[in-house]
């Protein structure tokens, strides 16, 4: 099984959660991040005052996967949420050893 971190820009969450159900993945987590990469921030005006923004409002999508679906779902992510502007975000996949559905007791694969 595998792990996928996304951090993505906040307008494209739609259209990623679509995307992952149409490959047939049931479930996520979405939570509200703030972070910075290569762009350090931006800055913004306000009533004419001037002020740097360091840390950017993203969405940080995890979801977890079988082995098999993996590399559509990364895909699938990778197509919805690009822009081609600076500060798209980042992808980031890591193995999990065990899956267990508290409510049943199911493992692996199954408890997806």
């Amino acid at each position: 099984m595998k792990k996928i971190e996304a951090v993505i820009k906040p307008f494209k969450l739609d259209e990623v959660k679509e995307a992952l159900a149409e490959i047939g993945i049931q479930g996520m987590t979405v939570s509200e991040v703030k972070g910075f990469g290569r762009q350090k921030g931006h800055k913004e005006t306000y009533r004419g005052a001037e002020y740097t923004i360091e840390f950017v409002p993203k969405i940080k999508i995890e979801v977890v996967v079988a082995n098999t679906v993996a590399d559509r779902a990364i895909q699938a992510i990778m197509s919805k949420a690009k822009t081609g502007t600076i500060g798209d975000g980042k992808i980031f996949v890591t193995d999990v050893a065990q899956t267990i559905r508290i409510r049943t007791g199911e493992s692996g694969d199954s408890a997806l």
